[in-house]
């Protein structure tokens, strides 16, 4: 058997099963056309109904999730209020103290710097961070440099100073520091004049 005989045989096939099928339904009384197209319409209705109640509860878990993330933002704040408040009260007896009579320097260092440590501990809980370089090599991501220096006693780029201190949320900078950055030294002469020979080594380095 060659293979149109095949092909044709399937194509054969496959008109007989349509043809057996479209006679099946000639076959069929009014009354079974009508149960079989209100069968397919109440399984039509079904996938209908099934496609509503996804959407819906698509739109039920969007705004869950928008709301959620909304009081979590709420939720934030309030524990972030919540931890200053013991520094705002210490800040006003602080005030309070400092304008009472024959309260001391010393007394209002020490207020100062006990509110400092509790506004540092508060702003730790949420990530915050200080960013102080000082002796650390110069970082543009999180240093900028206000101004160079040269120091024989520092390694080129290296943070001599903080004017300034940076500050990071989670790693992620939110103020760089201000520094001061070392440059290398350069040679000077007898007279004071810029040793040629010295700079032109720095340049070559």
């Amino acid at each position: 058997m060659s293979k149109n005989d095949v092909s044709q045989d399937t194509t054969d096939a496959v008109n007989t099963e349509n043809t057996d099928s479209a006679a099946d339904i000639e076959d069929l009384s009014v009354e079974e056309l009508q149960a079989r197209l209100q069968d397919a319409e109440k399984k039509a209705q079904e996938n209908w109904d099934n496609l509503l109640r996804t959407k819906a509860e698509m739109e039920n878990l969007r705004r869950r999730h928008d709301r959620e993330l909304e009081n979590a933002h709420k939720y934030a704040l309030e524990r972030f209020a919540q931890e200053l408040l013991p520094v705002i009260d210490s800040l006003e007896m602080g005030a309070a103290a400092a304008s009472a009579e024959g309260a001391s320097l010393e007394q209002v260092r020490e207020g100062t710097e006990l509110t400092l440590k509790m506004l540092l501990a508060a702003i730790d809980k949420f990530g915050i961070q200080a960013v102080h370089p000082e002796g650390e090599p110069f970082n543009p991501e999180y240093h900028q440099a206000m101004s160079m220096l040269e120091s024989p006693h520092h390694e080129p780029n290296t943070v001599m100073n903080v004017m300034q201190k940076g500050y990071t949320i989670n790693d992620r900078l939110i103020r760089p520091a201000m520094v001061v950055v070392s440059k290398p030294a350069v040679n000077k002469g007898p007279d004071g004049e810029n040793d040629k020979k010295g700079a032109n080594i720095d340049e070559e380095a």
